[in-house]
């Protein structure tokens, strides 16, 4: 059942009752809370507000074995109600037979949903999951951990990993959550606590907060992506930006992304707090960036005018060190050194880093020949920065598009390519901007058997991804020759023929395994 609009005296005092819950020991219980979605993120919002005695709805769209499982694990730790099919997400339900005083919603769910909508026009605010754990975070008076938040088109979980890695290096017990590993509501709940929480934001989860004030923040970069979600570029900048807000000790920016640095310029932060850059070349005062090989500090030490303090060695971050992987270090440090870690912490958090998977990894070397993985490269500006790092490409790309741009990056790139293989069910966009861009650069398309630009797949192809990356690999084989990388950087996301990312990236490692093997030679992994 739909319910009607809250007006008049109700809605005053359900507005009020919701801006007087700023902690854990608020008075929580009997509030009416609709949450949207029972993945990791709602599932965790739900039990939370089932602890503090709220009264819950919960509606996803699918109804799998799955969710029902879920379902059945949340009667059991509480009273609430869960309903699932495609008639869950369509309309705004009642709790216990009342319009509901709050929605909190997962971050994949667009503003335009129908429930949203439906909240939106009743006049029901919407928090996220990252919104109702920064107001449950304070509880008997003390705050459970400090935050350190970072978001941007490109990058975020490599720095908030190696953040974590550099925290706990300095002693700290850290964790990395949020949009990574760990939901957020699960670390503010772990029943030892935390001194300090590596916070990964995507644009979504920042477009449902509001009252987020952190230790340090950073925006690690800007380019086109989510333009579909947000409704626009300036819509998806705008929710980035938010990182900033109420920052209370260290807004970083990249000094090599003009967007980020006006985004810290405007924004509205608390007194005291400082505009801290990094860049991958010399840095300037109240910067860390690079000086011979060497991470420093110019920001965080009291001599910064006539000279900076060392905190790790370029080398330090592995055997191919890509410049955005040295960026990504560098703002990971502004951000850790503003919570305290020493600069010997920097570089032991560096050196005990493990890096995820499917990120620029070697997986194959064979006479000259580097195979590199980087199914990660979801978008135009992921992929630049793999392009950037080498010369002479055979660049596996496409996929689900997300209604981006491609012609600024085949552009800018045009003269690394020695050829496209192109993968995915319609990859037309891109096939167009090489035609555009790179005339001269041969495009093969495996799934349509040709060596052309005019036999792109349909749409409506049934290609298995996997056989799609097989045969991508075999076209590559033969095109590569001493001194070319062929680099898989999609520079689009995978759901259009893998179930993520990471199914992409171990489909080509499988590929290059198998026909590194039908060729005699050894794979070797990082």
């Amino acid at each position: 059942m739909g319910c009607t609009s809250v007006s008049g005296t109700g809605a005053q005092e359900s507005s009020d009752r919701l801006e007087s819950l700023t902690s854990w020991d608020a008075d929580w219980a009997g509030l009416r809370v609709v949450v949207t979605g029972i993945g990791l993120s709602g599932f965790s919002a739900a039990d939370t507000l089932i602890e503090l005695g709220a009264r819950v709805v919960v509606c996803d769209s699918s109804d799998s074995e799955e969710n029902r499982a879920k379902a059945d694990t949340l009667r059991i730790v509480g009273a609430v109600d869960v309903l699932l099919g495609a008639e869950a997400a369509a309309t705004l339900p009642q709790v216990d037979g009342e319009a509901p005083e709050l929605v909190v919603t997962s971050p994949g769910w667009r503003p335009d949903q129908p429930l949203l909508a439906a909240a939106a026009a009743a006049g029901i605010p919407v928090w996220g999951d990252v919104e109702l754990a920064w107001r449950v975070r304070v509880r008997r008076g003390r705050s459970t951990a400090e935050w350190l938040t970072i978001t941007g088109t490109n990058g975020k979980t490599t720095t908030v990993t190696l953040a974590e890695s550099m925290l706990r290096a300095g002693g700290l017990r850290a964790i990395a959550a949020g949009n990574v590993g760990t939901p957020l509501l699960d670390a503010i709940r772990d029943p030892q606590g935390y001194d300090v929480i590596a916070v990964e934001l995507s644009s979504f989860q920042l477009h449902w907060s509001s009252s987020l004030a952190p230790l340090a923040s950073v925006c690690l970069n800007l380019a086109e992506d989510h333009v579909d979600w947000h409704g626009g570029f300036e819509a998806y900048r705008a929710a980035k930006a938010m990182i900033y807000e109420n920052t209370r000790v260290a807004c970083v920016y990249n000094a090599e992304d003009e967007a980020t640095e006006r985004m810290v310029e405007d924004a509205d932060v608390q007194e005291g707090c400082r505009a801290i850059g990094f860049t991958t070349n010399t840095p300037a005062i109240s910067m860390l960036g690079v000086v011979d090989g060497l991470l420093v500090d110019r920001a965080y030490i009291e001599q910064r005018k006539d000279s900076a303090a060392e905190l790790a060695s370029v080398t330090d971050l592995g055997e191919v060190v890509p410049r955005h992987l040295v960026a990504n270090a560098l703002a990971a440090a502004a951000l850790v050194r503003a919570a305290g870690v020493p600069a010997a912490a920097v570089r032991e958090g560096i050196r005990n880093y493990q890096p995820s998977g499917h990120r620029i990894e070697l997986v194959a070397a064979r006479d000259g020949v580097l195979w590199i993985n980087d199914s990660k490269a979801t978008n135009p500006h992921a992929a630049h920065a793999a392009l950037s790092s080498f010369s002479s490409v055979v660049w596996i790309a496409g996929g689900l598009s997300k209604g981006v741009d491609y012609n600024s990056l085949v552009r800018d790139n045009a003269a690394r390519f020695k050829a496209a293989v192109l993968i995915g069910r319609d990859s037309s966009d891109l096939a167009a901007a090489l035609s555009r861009h790179a005339p001269d650069v041969p495009v093969i398309v495996p799934a349509a058997g040709h060596t052309g630009r005019d036999e792109l797949p349909s749409q409506h192809s049934s290609s298995d991804g996997v056989q799609a990356m097989r045969a991508a690999v075999t076209e590559a084989l033969r095109i590569a020759v001493d001194g070319d990388t062929v680099l898989m950087a999609p520079a689009a996301a995978s759901m259009d023929q893998f179930p993520s990312y990471a199914h992409r990236g171990t489909a080509f490692i499988e590929a290059v395994r198998g026909i590194v093997e039908g060729q005699g030679f050894t794979a070797k992994e990082l």
